[in-house]
């Protein structure tokens, strides 16, 4: 028998704004609000679907920066270079960490400075599916 991921936390300073970022990067929506805590998720989907959910929870000092584990995106509707610009605009901020320009992927930080990467390939939004290119 094995486990699956249900959900991932993450303490933050700003759940509500966290959430917002969050959904508008991976087309998620809030699914529940308990204790200053905001859960997001596919929608329809919910706890316990295919995908975990996202939970943010209120913390007096979160840790920033590079987590020990962070979260990498992948476009699904738009090629990589689109993908930064589109989330760019909508809060994020690249980040050095050592790069050298050379990575197929981009560093990223969230509005609370948690990094995360922007993956090169497409992915198909639905399935595991990896398209061409």
């Amino acid at each position: 028998m094995a486990c699956r991921i249900s959900e991932l936390v993450l303490d933050c300073r700003d759940p509500e704004h966290l959430a917002r970022f969050w959904c508008e990067v991976l087309g998620f929506v809030v699914l529940d609000r308990d204790d200053g805590s905001v859960e997001i998720g596919p929608e329809g989907e919910g706890f316990g679907g295919l995908q975990p959910t996202i939970v943010f929870s209120p913390a007096d000092s979160p840790r920033r920066g590079k987590l020990p584990l962070h979260i990498d995106v992948n476009p699904t509707d738009r090629d990589q270079a689109a993908e930064l610009e589109r989330l760019l605009a909508v809060g994020a901020r690249p980040v050095d960490v050592g790069q050298t320009g050379e990575e197929s992927w981009h560093v990223l930080a969230d509005p609370e400075g948690n990094e995360f990467c922007l993956l090169r390939r497409r992915l198909d939004q639905r399935t595991a599916d990896v398209e061409p290119g």
